[in-house]
């Protein structure tokens, strides 16, 4: 992806989230792959899927059990 699309990438999410705090970072060794940023954690990955004519991007956010509150919070 080029600094264009990150950009466009990036405004959408913080549009969407309401969240200026969203960064996206260019990977450096793929160029279909973008990390996604919370302020100073990184929190997931984009992915740009650019095959049978249509551009799309997937957004991939792990979230570990042991990050979640306790239960009953």
């Amino acid at each position: 992806m080029d600094k264009e699309e990150i950009l466009r990438l990036q405004t959408y999410l913080r549009e969407k989230f309401g969240n200026d705090a969203i960064h996206l970072l260019e990977e450096g060794r793929k160029d279909k792959l973008v990390l996604v940023n919370l302020g100073d954690e990184f929190i997931g990955t984009i992915y740009r899927d650019d095959e049978d004519g249509g551009v799309s991007y997937d957004f991939n956010m792990a979230i570990l059990d042991v990050d979640l509150p306790a239960s009953g919070a």
